[in-house]
C-alpha cells in the first residue's frame, strides 16, 4: 500500500462534541482537585467512552483505562458477567465491578445496550444499561434513546459522562 497514509488523527476517528468535551474536562478538574482514578468497561460504545476520556486535560493522572468487551464471551469472561443477557442491569453492574477490580479505580462506569437497527437479545434498539462502580457500592442506570445507531450512540456517551461526575461529586 505504498503512498497511503494508515494512520489517522484522533478526531477524525472519534468525533468530540464540545459538550462531551466539556463534560469530560470537568471530570478531569475534579480529579486534580480530589485525586480519583475512573475505568471503563465497554460494550455499546466500542471504546468511544475511554476515547473521549483520555483526551481531557492530565488524563494519565486519573483514567487507569478500560476494557472494551464488544463479545458475549468476552464480557463473560474477562467481565465476570454471569450467563445469560448482557444487555441488563445485572451486567452492567457486573461489568463495573469487574473493571473496577481489575484497573484498581475508585470509580467506574460500564455501558452496555443495543443501538440497532436490529435487535439482539430481544431489546429494542435505543436500551442502554449503565453500572457504575462507586468506590465499593455499585449501582445502575437504565435509559432508553431514541434515534439511530449514531445518535444512540452519542447520548450513551454523554450520559455516561455525566453519571460518573454525578458519582465523584457525591464524594
Amino acid at each position: 500500500m505504498t503512498g497511503v497514509n494508515m494512520v489517522a488523527d484522533p478526531e477524525d476517528r472519534i468525533p468530540t462534541d464540545e459538550n462531551v468535551r466539556d463534560l469530560c474536562e470537568e471530570l478531569a478538574a475534579a480529579a486534580g482537585r480530589t485525586s480519583f482514578t475512573v475505568a471503563t468497561a465497554e460494550s455499546l460504545t466500542a471504546g468511544n467512552l475511554a476515547g473521549h476520556l483520555g483526551r481531557a486535560t492530565a488524563s494519565g493522572d486519573w483514567y487507569c483505562g478500560g476494557v472494551i468487551a464488544y463479545r458475549k464471551e468476552v464480557k463473560h469472561r474477562l467481565l465476570a458477567v454471569s450467563e445469560g443477557p448482557v444487555v441488563s442491569e445485572a451486567a452492567a453492574k457486573a461489568m463495573a465491578s469487574a473493571v473496577a477490580e481489575l484497573m484498581g479505580a475508585d470509580f467506574a462506569l460500564a455501558v452496555t445496550g443495543e443501538a440497532g437497527p436490529e435487535t439482539q437479545e430481544e431489546v429494542p434498539p435505543g436500551t442502554v444499561w449503565f453500572g457504575i462502580y462507586d468506590r465499593g457500592e455499585v449501582r445502575s442506570q437504565h435509559r432508553h434513546f431514541v434515534g439511530d445507531p449514531p445518535d444512540i450512540l452519542a447520548k450513551t456517551i454523554e450520559t455516561g459522562v455525566e453519571l460518573i461526575l454525578a458519582a465523584v461529586g457525591r464524594r
